[in-house]
């Protein structure tokens, strides 16, 4: 029996890329079991294991820049500039090894979400490739770094990258992608957990505690220390936060890492999600049905039409940098599950995208 050979490239800046690829591999698994798979991904294997089911060869490499971060806020443009021009300093070469790198591995088909130059590296290797995101990385360094001197060129072969891919799948709510000839837009994607709330609060030690809320605290997957030593005591109140964050003494507080439970069933077992806006948290809330907070970035190219769409699909309020600061969160949060419950939306995404993949395996 043939066994199909996937290379998905992800890029590892924050969780959201990989939140939206691995539902779409995970569905592509179900449909052909055998599939062999290699992730091509800086995130740690625990990471990944996290969220792709089933066994795959892990390549521990970055196949791309993303943006340098000062936490999850805040883009550091003078530092992501030096970086694509280091990136792309030898580019012609870059993409000889990685095509070279590809020739001798031989997968049949590429997924890149959304790293650019495997795309090239593909083409060059005669290996068709499908990049699927609701961004690609040449509208954020135009953001961004598109004054530096080095940017048309830099540009020039992100555009040609992208086009050279047999589809660009968009997953709503996306960038627009209509400078691509070869975009099309699907449906939403993202992960489905368990609610599992009874078991959550027994593991936090809320059994019997009356009608405690319990709120989830996750900025997304790039290290950011939150305040939390200034966010006050809540009566009703207790925040779900990464590790880093947990501080000591504070018994309104829980460690994400003692927990024990998948992020999707935390996700859905909380009461409410406070958090940026990034494509994997939104969508995945949304379709849980859990209510969101957000702190805008303010100039990430994505926000306005992600904040536009989840305020279609899910109760959500905008908070200030102020009051994430200080922890005046408590009548928004209140306002929050006031607000009437819309219509949860569908991840109908995932298995439009698989429908792509499946068949250019299948050839």
């Amino acid at each position: 029996m043939r066994h199909p050979h996937l290379l998905a490239a992800v890029s590892f800046h924050g969780f959201g890329h990989l939140a939206q690829s691995a539902p779409v591999i995970n569905e592509l698994r179900r449909r052909i079991p055998h599939l062999r798979l290699t992730v091509y991904c800086a995130a740690p294997r625990a990471v990944l294991e996290s969220r792709i089911e089933g066994a795959f060869q892990h390549w521990s490499e970055a196949p791309d820049v993303g943006m340098v971060m000062d936490g999850t806020l805040k883009v550091c443009r003078s530092a992501s500039a030096r970086a694509y021009a280091d990136f792309h300093r030898d580019w012609e070469g870059g993409v000889a090894r990685e095509a070279e790198r590809l020739a001798c591995l031989a997968p049949d088909l590429i997924l890149a979400d959304v790293p650019y130059r495997i795309l090239s590296a593909a083409a060059r290797a005669g290996i068709p490739a499908v990049a699927l995101c609701s961004l690609n990385w040449g509208a954020i360094y135009r953001a961004y770094c598109g004054a530096a001197p080095e940017a048309p060129g830099i540009l020039a072969a992100m555009d040609a990258a992208y086009r050279s891919a047999r589809a660009f799948l968009a997953p709503e709510p996306a960038l627009s992608m209509d400078d691509l000839p070869n975009h099309r837009a699907v449906g939403p994607i993202g992960g489905q957990g368990r609610e599992r709330r009874a078991e959550l609060r027994r593991r936090v030690g809320l059994c019997g505690h009356g009608p405690e809320r319990l709120v989830l605290v996750a900025p997304g997957g790039i290290p950011t220390r939150l305040p939390m030593d200034r966010w006050p005591l809540c009566a009703g109140l207790r925040w779900l936060v990464p590790a880093e964050s947990a501080g000591d003494g504070r018994a309104d507080r829980f460690s994400l890492d003692t927990v024990g439970m998948p992020f999707l069933d935390l996700l859905c077992s909380c009461d409410a999600l406070i958090t940026k806006p990034g494509y994997g948290a939104f969508v995945e809330a949304a379709c849980g049905g859990v209510p969101v907070l957000y702190v805008r970035r303010r100039d990430w190219p994505e926000e306005p039409g992600l904040t536009a769409w989840l305020a279609r699909h899910n109760r959500c309020r905008e908070i200030t940098l102020e009051q994430w600061m200080a922890g005046d969160l408590e009548a928004d949060l209140q306002a929050l599950w006031e607000m009437p419950v819309p219509l949860r939306p569908r991840p109908v995404g995932i298995e439009a995208a698989a429908d792509v993949l499946a068949g250019w395996l299948s050839r």
